[in-house]
């Protein structure tokens, strides 16, 4: 856990396919950077994949490492940044799904509210609650 202002914080990272459905999920302390924990994730991308991420993950060895891998990262960039890569708008759209994924993640009270104290134990709830959502996407 990480301690910021407000007390001990989690996030939770989630990778999440063209469904809106959960591939990977990781816990890192709340004060951790976002582009710098993503690094472990992406091994599952390759050739002809896109990745939909915020402004948190926007840097050029992320963007590099993905051309090698043969994916595209279609990353927000940085209001200030000075050679700005190509962006698409319309893809951008599609982000959404992973704010969608993590909207029925907080209905699960347990992971909304954090009873768990150890991360593998919290892990283990965002972990059972992803099996449900996917289990609800299946039953349609």
């Amino acid at each position: 856990m990480g301690r910021s202002r407000g007390g001990l914080t989690t996030k939770i990272h989630a990778l999440v396919d063209a469904n809106g459905l959960p591939i990977l999920l990781k816990l890192t302390a709340g004060q951790a950077h976002d582009g710098r924990s993503a690094a472990d994730m992406l091994d599952g991308l390759g050739e002809g994949q896109i990745l939909l991420a915020d402004r948190g993950y926007d840097s050029d060895a992320l963007r590099k490492r993905l051309e090698r891998q043969g994916a595209w990262g279609n990353i927000k960039p940085m209001p200030g940044r000075v050679n700005v890569p190509f962006f698409s708008r319309y893809l951008y759209r599609y982000r959404n799904l992973v704010e969608c994924f993590f909207n029925k993640l907080k209905h699960f009270r347990a992971v909304a509210t954090r009873y768990e104290k150890h991360d593998a134990n919290y892990l283990a709830l965002v972990k059972l609650a992803a099996i449900r959502i996917w289990f609800r996407f299946m039953s349609r």
